[in-house]
């Protein structure tokens, strides 16, 4: 099992993903009112000084929009971006290219943690340019990865992967590698695609370190959900029963332990009550569920539109 302490050594958690799932439990009938949310991802807001999020969230949400706010956190995002734009001016003309990358980046970095998003996007392709070394590409691919699981953009995760698994048989490292799959298997989950997230998944679970997405228990806790969807009873009983790490991990999750050995056990009366338990862990996964809905729903009507061009 991975160490704890590792999640120190993984990369930025940058956008916040924790962010994205606060604002959208937002928009659901039973959250609108929730306080204890709002004040969250207020909190998370203005410790980021994130204005051009804040003000795409007003409109979005239809909140009253606090200009006092709003325009402390411009005029920071303004000082921060003039002091990134000195850095890089200064690097252009007194230093190397490694050192203009490293600006480059840093306000890329900058411009997604304060949710500017198309600023991001820019700054990070005209990064992409300038680096010639794989790791650091890929460093930037997956930064691109999680912007568009922030803020579910499929055709940017879709491209994204693309391009990953690409410049990882070009010769990527052990770790991102790894990374990819976890990424990949998230993905994976957001389309249904069960069974591939679960080969994905397992081939992780004792080499993860993907902390930017999400904690280990969280990890553990999908990987089971998706492998009792995908495996067979066997391979069910070799790869997650019997799995070392898991089972470790399953010792400080009893209600997902119990879905899981009530089901295989074959004790259903206890199983559909574990159900009932572990949905409401699962109703935290909404931003996948929106996008299985968005996608059932695209279905529908594409294939309604087939049976009106077959008459």
């Amino acid at each position: 099992m991975p160490l704890e302490n590792l999640e120190e050594e993984g990369l930025p958690k940058n956008p916040d993903l924790r962010i994205a799932q606060l604002k959208f439990l937002l928009t659901m009938d039973g959250h609108r009112q929730d306080a204890k949310v709002k004040t969250e991802l207020m909190d998370a807001i203005k410790a980021n000084n994130m204005a051009p999020y804040y003000e795409s969230l007003c409109k979005e949400l239809k909140w009253q929009l606090d200009s006092d706010l709003l325009s402390k956190m411009k005029k920071a995002n303004e000082e921060e971006l003039k002091r990134l734009d000195d850095v890089l001016e200064d690097a252009e003309k007194n230093l190397g290219e490694s050192e203009i990358r490293d600006a480059m980046m840093a306000k890329a970095e900058y411009l997604i943690r304060i949710g500017d998003k198309e600023g991001a996007l820019t700054a990070f392709r005209k990064t992409y340019d300038k680096t010639v070394a794989l790791g650091h590409r890929l460093d930037i691919v997956f930064y691109l990865l999680r912007i568009g699981l922030f803020y579910m953009d499929s055709d940017l995760i879709t491209r994204n992967s693309e391009k990953a698994k690409s410049l990882i048989e070009e010769g990527g490292d052990w770790d991102r590698r790894n990374r990819l799959k976890v990424y990949q298997g998230l993905y994976c989950v957001a389309i249904r695609d069960f069974k591939q997230a679960a080969e994905l998944f397992l081939d992780t679970v004792s080499t993860f370190t993907s902390y930017e997405l999400m904690d280990y228990k969280t990890f553990v806790t999908y990987t089971v959900y998706v492998c009792m969807i995908a495996l067979k009873r066997p391979d069910l009983r070799e790869k997650v029963i019997k799995g070392a790490e898991i089972l470790e991990v399953l010792h400080s999750l009893p209600s997902v332990r119990q879905y899981l050995f009530s089901l295989y056990e074959c004790r259903y009366s206890v199983f559909f009550q574990s159900l009932g338990e572990v949905f409401v862990v699962v109703v935290k996964n909404w931003q996948y569920q929106e996008t299985i809905k968005k996608g059932d729903l695209l279905l529908n009507r594409v294939q309604k539109l087939s049976r009106v061009i077959n008459m």
